[in-house]
């Protein structure tokens, strides 16, 4: 019988999820994570703004150009046009939401990162962009009559009916659950950082999502494309390392090597601001060679601590005083481009599930993200994705029993840990056939891993940079 659109299911409450969730009124939204607003979650470490074409003499044109020299031209350019012609509504929509960005006597203050020939990087609170932007979406969705906020909880498995998503299966760190039901469930869970040995990233970000959508079949691309930041602090210590934003390059910060000269010297026209894969490539040969890469950020101005508050405090906690004192840095697992294959409004290969965000790749990105790319994206495609899902018509409800589609067990502790150097030692920055086979080849002997639905990830993962035999972008292999 006909009925109404059953609520929507958001598995996850960083950027794209929310900006989903609040742009899908008036149908119900359940919104789902492992925290609400977390604080340890993407957005909120986000120190990089959102980029759109608004100073003079820019303009969407530029914008797409510098997006698609990044992306090595393996971007869609359908998904690319959307992103940028929307940046500025995107800007406006979250200054509505709550969103104070940083101004001066002109107006919005633009910093300029890598791979942009224009000052274009909108940033709230210096590079606390990403909290400032999850503090106001999080509160927008909290007084939003539609969005109806679940405990934390975890999505363990799909719910399948007649080749159709019917709902998710949930636990708490209780050991409770339930089964939700919806018509459309949207991913929004973010990149697969946390199976690097060295990541900037959560240590939420383990690709639970794109397992999940993988079981249900799903059809993913581009799975090969992982962006390593190239300015991670090279703390020593375990966890994900602190990043130490672009946007300080963009102020006038420099790389150097152990004896002071600049490290992107003749490697390319833009230097340190070249795209983050020429850099990172860079800084992980000198560390290669033996040697450290140095960020030099004591030549600026001595109130830049008050634009960088977050790296100041970050430094200082490690011991390092950066305004007299180099920064050791290092490349660390950032950004997925790959995931599930989606169109520009979120729709997947499986009829009822969508995604947005990290997980998803429409295209936009292509081989290598542009700086301050990803939270525009998930702006920008949550509300087209959200829009889309308010729109949806009264449909036939076919009832009947459902497939229950479970990702599989998790890998043990000590197991992660294996299967994370193995992820940093062969998809790392530079790469070669023999290193990824090798590891395929350990996955597959090591039973705690071969079972697991981290090792099956990182399986289709090292395959998709085995088949793809030449360079391109992020993914540089040393052997093609």
């Amino acid at each position: 019988m006909n009925r109404a659109p059953s609520p929507v299911v958001v598995v996850g409450c960083g950027v794209a999820g929310l900006a989903t969730a609040l742009a899908a009124a008036p149908r119900p939204v359940h919104l789902i994570g492992r925290a609400q607003a977390d604080p340890g979650c993407t957005t909120a470490l986000a120190q990089g703004g959102i980029a759109a074409a608004l100073a003079p003499g820019d303009d969407a044109d530029a914008h797409a150009r510098d997006t698609l020299e990044a992306g090595a031209g393996h971007n869609d350019r359908a998904a690319i046009r959307y992103l940028v012609e929307h940046a500025a509504d995107a800007v406006e929509w979250l200054q509505a939401q709550g969103v104070a960005f940083d101004r001066d006597g002109d107006g919005l203050v633009l910093g300029r990162e890598g791979g942009h020939r224009c000052h274009r990087i909108v940033h709230a609170g210096g590079d606390a962009s990403g909290a400032r932007m999850l503090e106001a979406l999080a509160h927008a969705a909290r007084q939003a009559a539609h969005v109806h906020w679940r405990d934390p909880c975890e999505v363990d498995a799909l719910l399948l009916r007649g080749g159709r998503v019917a709902g998710v299966r949930t636990h708490d760190a209780e050991g409770g659950g339930e089964t939700i039901e919806t018509d459309d469930l949207v991913l929004a869970t973010g990149g697969i950082g946390a199976l690097f040995a060295a990541t900037t990233n959560p240590p939420g970000a383990d690709g639970n999502g794109l397992a999940l959508a993988i079981a249900a079949g799903a059809r993913v691309r581009d799975l090969e494309f992982v962006q390593f930041h190239p300015t991670a602090l090279a703390s020593g210590r375990p966890g994900a390392l602190p990043l130490i934003t672009e946007a300080l390059r963009g102020a006038g910060a420099r790389l150097l090597d152990d004896a002071g000269q600049p490290l992107m010297a003749g490697v390319h026209a833009l230097a340190d601001l070249a795209p983050r894969d020429v850099v990172a490539r860079r800084v992980w040969q000198a560390l290669q060679a033996g040697g450290h890469a140095w960020l030099d950020a004591t030549a600026l101005a001595p109130d830049w601590p008050q634009r960088f508050p977050t790296v100041h405090a970050i430094c200082l906690a490690h011991g390092i005083d950066p305004r007299r004192q180099r920064i050791p840095v290092t490349p660390a697992a950032h950004f997925h481009m790959g995931g599930i294959a989606t169109a520009i409004d979120g729709r997947s290969s499986v009829p009822g599930l969508h995604a947005v965000g990290e997980v998803a790749c429409n295209g936009v990105h292509g081989a290598n993200r542009l700086a301050s790319n990803s939270l525009l994206e998930g702006v920008v495609f949550g509300r087209l994705l959200g829009e889309r899902l308010a729109a949806m018509p009264a449909r036939v409800h076919g009832g009947g029993p459902h497939r229950l589609i479970e990702r599989g067990p998790a890998a043990t502790p000590e197991a992660l840990e294996q299967l994370r150097e193995l992820n940093w030692r062969a998809l790392g920055p530079l790469r070669d056939g023999a290193g990824q086979q090798a590891a395929l080849d350990e996955i597959a002997c090591h039973p705690a891993l071969r079972t697991s639905w981290q090792g099956a990830l990182s399986t289709r993962m090292l395959a998709a940079a085995l088949a793809r035999k030449s360079s391109l972008g992020a993914h540089y292999r040393s052997d093609g």
